[in-house]
């Protein structure tokens, strides 16, 4: 007799052993769907875990050794084939498991928390059970802690009664014995909103006069039935405040047949609250043309990639606009991301003022409940245009016909978390899905990005105006060895500080860029050199000056700021500066000027990106100073004045996008002066002044740069002339963690030397300390291969991590890899 069988990817599965693996489905299960999530028993102790169906397939004969899918926790999938399909493709290619990329791609109001639950079995007593146990003390135990209660027990309060002694053998021999009964509830993290609608249960005529006889004795009867015949259906909650009418009356009204109460769900939206409709979108000659060659690749129809490349200004966002336009008018839907959190707010005023509802909007900073509806939105086609970060990537879009993706130099579209993916490949791939046009929009594109597009893999489209027609910024280089000399040991160069006065006099607003949250950078003993480090991390402690206290911004660890040396009792002095320095410096300077300070520790819940840079707006706060999250993106009419604290800040890292990255800040944090109708200027502190990044940067020439890097690209061997894949080892053992490494070098170098593998091109570097060796009391070592990112490659190195995690060697260590990471 055929039988369905469910093919699942499950929680549970690590790595090394991820794949489909086969349950028979139940016949109440007969309509089980791929992409819906069931609970299965997993393992030899059948331990309860949360999967998801990939496929259902018949079979003739029963497998005596399936097990059964135990229940099923979605009424709908909540992936779509196209969901599996990219979570199958993720797998390959960023070496997670299936289930880790379907996490990713679901909002975190989805996820279920999953409790055991241990009872005495129907029809076993007690003193049944006990005489079961034997003379187990473990068992006994459990058998005591379960009879308590007739309900059953948590397996976690089971856990917390045994102390450090593991109770799953005792639970799992009970089990066998048929002494106990395991239940599994599973409780989702958010739950659906939903509100109470009132309606007439009869005709308004037959209602009004049945109240109306009684209207001077029960008024509030007759103002709600009043209310409801003139509109017809209303919330409860609003007829009630409308009217003053309180809920008995409501429920009178009802038992009397009067009215209907039902309940339907609503959105908890996270939009603007009221954004007067914009008019029709103006392009000039350039805009023009650039949208013209867009959206010719959009209505043919099949998958293209192009990069929109335009100076900071120059009117992207009109464009991006017209292509979503065009888009909605061709009946499909449209995704625009933003490297950051706070970019969203002023997009989303933008996009809601020219298609109103229909947009919605996706990041992290969301509450559940929120972020939850708009993904429903989404998914039920009520929102047609998404905005978002990184993981909107995902928005479960049907018809995808536009894919942006603005500022898209920026690494904060890499995740650093499993799964390690980059949002531009799940973008391309997407649109690859989907036959959809995907726009890559940045003044200073990657490297990489750049040169796809010179060699024709990409169309080019250039803006090399701003659209106001107003001149870039005037740039000017402070250079900070001339400061020192003249006994300035501010952070702020006499020109900026200069420049700042002339700002205040005439009520326009200044931006000042430190990638460097905290007071400074570390703090050092004069007299012996001592620097204070973290005790689980190979680095240095920031000091902060809001609360006193020295902090590890890897693991988290804080201290007191002690008043001298632990070591010699010397006096401490601190060196560098970051963003609460540069605040203290300004208050002291300008006493009665407010100054804003905005980074990682002053965006909080209460305190969110859209407040502060609305604040800054509405209130016209003199001076905003803050890390990258202020350098891209926002736009603001009255600021005319931007400072760069420490252009060299990143510049002289070992590693290869230093400079790159250090271009793009300067270039995105100068172009956000001067962006309406006044003039804008930008000042930039640096020690070496001559530096050619510093130099192009200066004078916003992205073509100088890019001919100087790709040069250096290649005579490195570096991307877009080759991948890196990094396999990272981390232990509590240094030894350890190290001797892993150098098993995997070894391992891999056999490996290349024989067929299918011999010739191919691989340069295997380590294994090295990555840049912090230590990260919370666990070392890091690294093994680096050049090589190119094709399928075989990236199956070898995914088979490399899969032993390494399967060696019972390998007990303790963790083994990962990723391609082309950001640190």
């Amino acid at each position: 007799m055929p039988v369905l069988i469910a093919k699942i990817a499950l929680s549970a599965a690590t790595f090394a052993i991820d794949k489909p693996y086969d349950y028979l489905i139940p016949a109440e299960l007969a309509e089980l769907s791929p992409g819906v999530r069931v609970i299965v028993p997993f393992g030899a102790g059948n331990r309860r875990t949360e999967g998801i169906v990939l496929a259902v397939e018949t079979a003739e004969n029963l497998d005596k050794r399936l097990k059964s899918i135990l229940a099923c926790l979605d009424e709908e999938p909540v992936l779509t084939d196209e969901g599996i399909r990219t979570a199958l493709w993720m797998r390959e290619r960023w070496f997670c498991t299936v289930y880790d990329a379907v996490r990713a791609m679901l909002p975190a109001g989805l996820y279920y928390a999953l409790q055991d639950c241990y009872r005495l079995a129907d029809g076993i007593e007690k003193e049944a059970a006990l005489e079961a146990a034997g003379r187990s003390k473990y068992e006994r135990q459990v058998v005591e802690l379960v009879s308590v209660r007739q309900s059953g027990l948590e397996a976690a309060q089971i856990r917390e009664a045994f102390g450090t002694k593991d109770p799953g053998p005792a639970l799992r021999s009970l089990l066998g014995k048929g002494v106990l009964a395991l239940e599994t509830s599973a409780a989702r993290g958010v739950g659906d909103k939903t509100e109470k609608l009132i309606s007439l249960a009869i005709p308004p005529e037959e209602a009004l006069a049945q109240v109306t006889p009684k209207r001077k004795t029960a008024p509030l009867r007759y103002a709600v039935v009043e209310l409801l015949a003139g509109i017809g259906e209303a919330a409860v909650k609003e007829v009630c405040y409308f009217t003053g009418a309180a809920n008995a009356t409501i429920r009178s009204l009802e038992k009397s047949g009067l009215v209907t109460i039902t309940e339907q769900e609503v959105f908890r939206r996270a939009g603007p609250d009221h954004v007067e409709p914009a008019g029709p979108v103006k392009l000039n000659r350039e805009q023009d043309a650039a949208f013209q060659g867009l959206n010719a690749m959009a209505e043919a129809g099949t998958a293209a990639v192009a990069l929109l490349y335009g100076v900071t200004g120059s009117g992207k966002t009109q464009v991006y606009l017209r292509l979503i336009e065009e888009t909605l008018k061709r009946g499909k839907t449209a995704l625009t991301l933003v490297p950051e959190i706070a970019l969203t707010p002023q997009l989303m005023a933008i996009y809601t003022a020219h298609f109103g509802d229909e947009v919605a909007v996706l990041h992290s900073s969301l509450r559940a409940g929120e972020r939850y509806d708009e993904w429903k939105r989404i998914r039920t086609g009520k929102a047609q245009v998404v905005i978002g970060t990184r993981s909107a990537v995902f928005a479960p879009l049907e018809r995808l016909g536009l894919v942006i993706l603005d500022e898209e130099q920026e690494g904060s579209y890499k995740s650093e978390n499993v799964p390690r993916y980059h949002a531009r490949d799940v973008a391309k791939y997407r649109a690859q899905r989907n036959g959809a046009l995907l726009v890559l929009g940045s003044a200073t594109p990657s490297v990489e990005t750049m040169y796809h597009a010179r060699q024709g893999d990409y169309r080019l489209f250039t803006l090399a105006r701003r659209y106001n027609e107003r001149e870039l910024p005037a740039v000017f280089l402070a250079d900070m060895k001339e400061e020192l000399q003249a006994g300035n040991t501010s952070p702020l160069s006499l020109p900026l500080r200069q420049a700042l006065e002339e700002n205040l006099k005439r009520g326009e607003q200044s931006i000042l860029f430190l990638n460097r949250r905290g007071a400074s950078r570390m703090v050092t003993c004069v007299h012996c050199g001592q620097v204070p480090s973290c005790p689980r991390c190979s680095a240095y402690l920031t000091y902060h000056s809001a609360n006193h206290r020295l902090m590890c911004h890897y693991c988290g660890h804080s201290e007191p700021m002690p008043d001298s040396c632990p070591d010699c009792g010397g006096a401490l002095e601190f060196v560098g500066a970051g963003t609460q320095r540069v605040e203290e410096t300004l208050k002291e300077l300008f006493p009665d000027v407010e100054v804003m300070r905005m980074d990682a520790d002053t965006v909080t819940a209460s305190q969110s990106h859209e407040k502060l840079l609305a604040r800054f707006r509405e209130e016209r706060i003199p001076i905003l100073v803050g890390t990258q999250m202020v350098a891209k993106g926002l736009d603001f009419e009255n600021v005319t004045l931007v400072g760069v604290i420490s252009a060299d800040q990143g510049l002289y890292l070992d590693d290869y996008r230093a400079g790159e990255r250090t271009f793009s800040l300067i270039t995105q944090v100068v172009g956000r002066a001067g962006r309406g109708s006044k003039a804008g200027r930008a000042i930039i502190q640096t020690f070496t002044p001559e530096n050619d990044v510093i130099t192009a940067a200066a004078r916003q020439d992205y073509d100088h740069f890019y001919e100087q890097e790709i040069g250096l690209r290649k005579v490195r061997n570096c991307p877009p002339f080759s991948s890196f894949f990094v396999i990272t080892v981390s232990g509590a053992e240094e030894g350890q963690t190290l001797r892993v490494c150098a098993m995997l070098r070894d391992t891999l170098l056999g490996w290349l030397g024989a067929e299918p593998y011999r010739g191919f091109s691989c340069q295997v570097l380590g294994p090295a300390p990555a840049a912090i060796t230590k990260v919370n009391n666990r070392y890091r070592y690294r093994l680096t291969l050049m090589a190119e990112n094709i399928r075989l490659f990236r199956a070898l190195v995914a088979h490399l991590v899969r032993c390494a995690q399967a060696d019972r060697k390998n007990r303790g260590v963790s083994i990962t890899a990723d391609i082309d990471p950001m640190n």
